[in-house]
């Protein structure tokens, strides 16, 4: 029995992937169920003919995510001048 990955594709989304048997086939109410390419990834689009998917933008830290770091890179900086090397700072505080 040989297997391979299908697109399940709504409305030219892939809303899911799936393995299939080639050798029975799938068919689903309400969505195309199309054999993927490398290019087909659960959020992208099927035209019809070819897969694709942008990448989301990567999304801006938060205040307070900044902040965090701020104090991290801090108290990294002071541990560092009283003497620690970053080896021993991230093996003694998870750093």
């Amino acid at each position: 029995m040989a297997h391979a990955n299908y697109a399940v594709v709504e409305s030219g989304t892939v809303t899911n992937m799936i393995v299939v048997d080639e050798d029975v086939g799938f068919e689903m109410d309400g969505a195309d169920v199309v054999k993927a390419t490398s290019d087909a990834r659960i959020g992208g689009s099927w035209d019809g003919n070819v897969f694709s998917f942008v990448e989301p933008p990567v999304p801006e830290p938060s205040a307070e995510e900044v902040a965090r770091a701020a104090k991290l890179a801090s108290a990294k900086e002071k541990l560092a001048a009283l003497g620690l090397d970053l080896e021993e700072i991230s093996a003694a505080f998870g750093i």
